[in-house]
């Protein structure tokens, strides 16, 4: 089958239009907070520009007020938003809503979608996705998870602690995965439920200081201390959690690569800019072969990063698992990203590390990236292991 990594005309134009808006509505508002903000009058301000400026939730259908757009049509839009720290939460497509509703759509019963996919859409309430466990919880390894679900009367009782759960601070709701069955270590056994954000047994213990900052509701740290939750609180089936979570794994890597591919650019434009204007020992600082080399790899990574990112979002257009080319291009994109806004700063010398730039926040902001959604390492491990079975089937075959 030929790889078709193209995008239609409508998409290319809802691009154009994103790059607009962020341009005109959204960087003015990030350079005067810094790139972080925590006021929900800022963002509702800021979605209501989207929504007038017909750019608004790109990634979910029409029967939820979005653009119905696919992996490859959200690659090319999410990019042009995330030229700006702020662009994704002004387009309501920041992690982990954007994930969130892609789930939702996929595997919510009807009734679950106008409760809590609706108003997500919409930009009504926030969420938030709560698997990850202090150690030795579940981490890199879902299969650590030791929160407990157990059946009561009319519903499930929950306990367990969660940290790092990124937006959970006021979200609306939150999708807690905990273990119904089996033990941790257990491949299955795991549940996702649907908790309401004012539910008395869900508990906020703190807010965790992070080198990064514009997530939007931080990354908290949770307890689950006997909370009830009734039975249609259930999304998906009952110890499926983990497979069902799938749906939201891939593509949720890669909408992490497109909104950070757009930070990337941005931080070329800005080294570009000052190579271009600053003059030092008799020439232009972009007249240095050692800073041109730096924009030449610049541009090398940022077109390399994309076009794996294209490629995955290609087979998860097709309906394929795409997990070894999800893991690939997430592991190069983390690093390339990092590398791109890296040499940015270099360039730029003492204005680079200054507040007069957004890059220093920039590099604080995509140095996590490298190990959320799965560190380097683990995604390494899992892509070697995947050639080897390949290999061993191969050989097996011919035997």
């Amino acid at each position: 089958m030929a790889v078709d990594l193209s995008h239609g005309p409508d998409v290319a134009e809802l691009a154009r239009r994103t790059a607009e808006f962020v341009r005109d509505h959204v960087i003015p508002v990030e350079e005067e907070h810094g790139g972080v903000v925590s006021s929900d009058d800022v963002r509702e301000r800021l979605q209501r520009a989207a929504k007038e400026a017909g750019v608004f939730a790109p990634h979910v259908s029409a029967e939820f007020g979005g653009h119905g757009l696919d992996m490859r049509g959200r690659a090319a839009v999410f990019e042009e938003a995330g030229y700006s720290l702020l662009g994704p939460l002004a387009l309501n497509i920041a992690a982990p809503d954007e994930g969130n509703m892609h789930m939702l759509e996929a595997i919510a019963t009807p009734a679950q979608k106008e409760r809590y996919l609706r108003p997500l859409a919409s930009g009504e309430v926030r969420s938030c996705f709560a698997m990850t466990e202090p150690a030795p919880g579940a981490g890199s390894d879902p299969a650590a998870l030791t929160t407990r679900a157990e059946r009561v009367d009319g519903g499930w009782r929950i306990n367990g602690r969660k940290w790092f759960i990124t937006g959970a601070e006021g979200a609306g709701f939150t999708i807690c995965m905990a273990r119904t069955s089996g033990e941790p270590g257990d491949a299955g056994g795991a549940t996702m439920f649907l908790v309401d954000g004012d539910n008395p047994g869900l508990k906020v213990l703190r807010h965790i200081e992070t080198l990064d900052e514009s997530l939007y509701g931080g990354h908290i740290e949770l307890e689950f201390d006997d909370c009830v939750v009734p039975g249609e609180a259930v999304l998906g089936e009952v110890d499926q959690g983990f497979r069902y979570a799938q749906v939201r794994l891939g593509p949720a890597r890669m909408t992490h690569c497109m909104r950070w591919l757009g930070i990337a650019r941005r931080a070329q434009d800005i080294a570009v800019a000052r190579a271009a204007e600053r003059r030092l020992f008799g020439s232009r600082l972009g007249d240095l072969g050692m800073v041109q080399q730096m924009i030449a790899d610049n541009e090398i990574d940022i077109a390399a990063s994309r076009g794996l990112l294209l490629r995955a979002c290609w087979e998860l257009d097709q309906g394929e698992h795409a997990s070894q080319s999800t893991s690939i291009a997430k592991t190069f994109c983390a690093e390339a990203i990092w590398r791109v806004v890296d040499r940015s700063v270099q360039i730029c010398g003492s204005l680079g590390i200054s507040g007069d730039l957004l890059l220093g926040r920039f590099l604080r902001e995509v140095r996590p990236f490298r190990i959320y959604d799965g560190p380097s390492e683990t995604h390494r491990w899992a892509i070697a292991r995947r050639v080897l079975r390949h290999h061993e089937r191969v050989q097996s075959g011919r035997s």
